[in-house]
C-alpha cells in the first residue's frame, strides 16, 4: 500500500506544484481584479459539478462496487457493469451541458449575485464558463476510466492525468496574446486540457485491457445497488459544493478581490490537501475494499490506522507554515506582476484561517474509507452535512467581521464536526480501531511539529535581516529560507525521534 501511496502521491504532488506555478502565472497576468474574479468563477463551475457528480461521489459508490464485482464475479461481470455505468454518465453529462448552455447568465448569477452591480466582471465570467464548462462531460467520463484503473491496482497514469489540466492552461496563457484576454486563453485551455485527460485515460484503459464500452443499462442487483450508493454520495458531495457555493455568493459581494484572495490562499491550501488527503483516500478506499470481501476486517483496520499516521506526518509542516509563515508564502509565490501587496496580505489571512482546518480536512479522505469500503455512503454524508451546518452558518456570521478569512475560518471549523463524527461513528460500530503504532506515530508528529515551530520566527527572523541587501527576489527567498528551515527541523526531529523511541514505527518503516 505504501509504494501505490507515494505512486499517487507522487503524480498528485506533481499535479499540484504545476497548479501552483499555473496559479503564478494568473497572478502575475491578472493580479486579483475583475478579471481575475470572473476566471476563478468560470472554472468554479464545471468543477462544483465535476465535484458533485464526478470524482468524490462517483468513486465512493463505484470503486467498491467495481471491486466487489471483479473478486467474486470475475472481469467479465465487472467489465459490463463498468459499461452500462458509462452509458448513464454519458447521457447524464449531455443533458447537463444542454441545460448549462440555456440557462449560463442565470447559472453564473445565482453562483455569484455580487456580479451583478459589474456588467463588465458579469459578462466576462458567462463568456468564459461557456468555454469552460464542456470540461465537466470530458472530465467526468474520465473519471470512470480512473476508478476502473484504481480497482485494478493501476494508480499512476490517474494520478498524472491532472497535472495536464495545469500544464495546458499555462500554455494557453502563454499565448494569450490570441485571445481577447488572459481569462479566455486559460479558459480555452481548461477545456482542451478535458479532451487530452479523457484520451490518456482512455489509451491507459485499453492498454490495460479494461476499456470499458457503451452497453445500455439494465437495472439489475448490481446496478440498483450502486446508484443506491451514489445517491447519498451525490448529496454529500453536494452539501460540500454547498459550502463553496456559500463562499463564492459572498465573497462576490465583497470588494473586488475577495473571490480570487480565496482561490490563491486555497491554491497553497491545496498543495498538502490535495497530494496527501487524495493520495490516501484513492489508494486506501479499493485497498479496504479488498480486503473486507476477503473478510480480512483486521487488515483493513490496519491500513486505515497507516493511512491516517502517514497523512498527518507528511502534513504536519504545512500546518505549522500556514499558521505561522502565511505572509511569506503569499508574497513569495505571488508577489510581483499585477499581484499587489494588498492582495498578497488579504490572501495570507485566508491562508491562516484554512490552517486551522488543515489537520481534519486531510485526515477525513481516510476516515471515510470505513464506511464507503462497506458501502456506507449514506453516514459519510450525515456527518458532512452536520459540519455542513457549522460552516454555513459561522460563514454567514463571520464574514461580515472577517472578510474572506472568515470564511475559511468558517470551513475549518466545519472540518472539524465532520471528522470527530466521523471517528466517532466508526468506533462506535467497531469498523475502525485505534491502535499502538497510530498513537506512536502521532506523539512523534506532534513531538516533531512542536520542535519545528519553536525554530520558525528565529529562522525568519534571521532570513528578513539577510535579506535586506538583494535587489531582487527577496520574498522568495525569505520564502525558501525559513519554510526550508521549518521542514528541515521537523524532518531531523522526526528521524532523530523515530530513531530513539519509535520502535514499532521504525519496524514498519524498514
Amino acid at each position: 500500500m505504501f509504494r501505490q501511496f507515494f505512486s499517487v502521491g507522487g503524480f498528485t504532488a506533481l499535479s499540484r506544484v504545476a497548479g501552483f506555478l499555473r496559479e503564478m502565472v494568473i497572478s502575475a497576468l491578472m493580479g486579483a481584479g475583475p478579471l481575475a474574479d470572473a476566471y476563478f468563477v468560470a472554472l468554479r463551475l464545471p468543477n462544483q459539478f465535476r465535484a458533485i457528480f464526478g470524482e468524490g461521489a462517483f468513486n465512493s459508490a463505484y470503486v467498491p462496487t467495481y471491486s466487489r464485482l471483479l473478486t467474486t464475479k470475475g472481469h467479465a461481470t465487472a467489465r459490463l457493469f463498468a459499461s452500462r455505468v458509462l452509458t448513464l454518465l454519458a447521457l447524464s453529462q449531455l443533458t447537463l451541458l444542454v441545460l448549462a448552455y440555456l440557462f449560463m447568465p442565470q447559472l453564473v448569477d445565482f453562483i455569484a449575485p455580487g456580479f451583478s452591480a459589474d456588467p463588465h466582471k458579469f459578462a466576462l465570467a458567462v463568456g468564459m464558463t461557456r468555454v469552460t464548462f464542456p470540461y465537466l462531460a470530458l472530465i467526468t467520463v474520465a473519471t470512470l476510466h480512473s476508478g476502473t484503473l484504481n480497482a485494478h491496482g493501476y494508480f499512476a497514469v490517474a494520478a498524472f492525468a491532472p497535472v495536464l489540466l495545469n500544464l495546458f492552461i499555462i500554455g494557453f496563457l502563454t499565448l494569450a496574446f490570441l485571445f481577447p484576454n488572459a481569462g479566455y486563453a486559460a479558459s480555452w485551455g481548461v477545456l482542451a486540457s478535458g479532451f487530452a485527460q479523457l484520451a490518456l485515460l482512455v489509451f491507459e484503459a485499453r492498454r490495460r485491457g479494461v476499456l470499458e464500452r457503451f452497453a445500455w443499462p439494465q437495472f439489475d442487483l448490481d446496478m440498483r445497488q450502486f446508484l443506491r450508493a451514489l445517491g447519498p454520495a451525490v448529496i454529500g458531495s453536494a452539501g460540500q459544493q454547498i459550502a463553496i457555493l456559500a463562499d463564492t455568493i459572498l465573497a462576490s459581494g465583497m470588494p473586488t478581490g475577495s473571490v480570487s484572495a480565496i482561490n490563491y490562499a486555497d491554491r497553497l491550501y491545496q498543495l498538502p490537501l490535495g497530494v496527501i488527503g487524495v493520495a490516501a483516500g484513492t489508494v486506501l478506499l479499493p485497498e479496504m475494499a479488498r480486503r473486507l470481501s476477503r473478510g480480512d476486517v483486521a487488515g483493513a483496520q490496519a491500513a486505515q490506522n497507516r493511512s491516517m499516521a502517514l497523512s498527518l506526518a507528511l502534513a504536519a509542516p504545512f500546518l505549522v507554515g500556514f499558521l505561522l509563515l502565511p505572509q511569506e508564502l503569499v508574497r513569495g509565490a505571488y508577489l510581483r506582476g499585477a499581484f499587489t501587496v494588498a492582495a498578497a496580505d488579504n490572501a495570507a489571512s485566508v491562508l491562516r484561517a484554512y490552517g486551522l482546518g488543515l489537520a481534519p480536512m486531510v485526515l477525513i479522505r481516510s476516515a471515510v474509507a470505513t464506511f464507503q469500503s462497506r458501502g456506507d455512503t449514506a453516514t459519510p454524508a450525515n456527518c458532512f452535512y452536520a459540519g455542513l451546518a457549522v460552516n454555513v452558518a459561522l460563514k454567514f456570521w463571520l464574514s461580515g467581521t472577517m472578510g474572506p478569512a472568515g470564511l475559511a475560518l468558517a470551513t475549518a471549523a466545519g472540518a472539524w464536526v465532520n471528522f470527530m463524527l466521523l471517528i466517532y461513528l466508526g468506533h462506535a460500530r467497531r469498523f475502525a480501531r485505534a491502535d499502538e503504532r497510530l498513537f506512536e506515530n502521532l506523539a512523534l508528529t506532534m513531538f516533531s511539529a512542536a520542535g519545528a515551530a519553536l525554530t520558525t520566527l528565529p529562522a525568519l527572523a534571521l532570513a528578513h535581516r539577510v535579506v535586506r541587501n538583494l535587489p531582487v527576489l527577496r520574498n522568495e527567498t525569505v520564502l525558501v529560507a525559513s519554510f526550508g528551515t521549518l521542514c528541515l527541523v521537523y524532518a531531523a526531529l522526526f528521524g532523530l525521534a523515530t530513531l530513539l523511541f519509535g520502535r514499532g514505527l521504525r519496524r514498519q518503516l524498514l
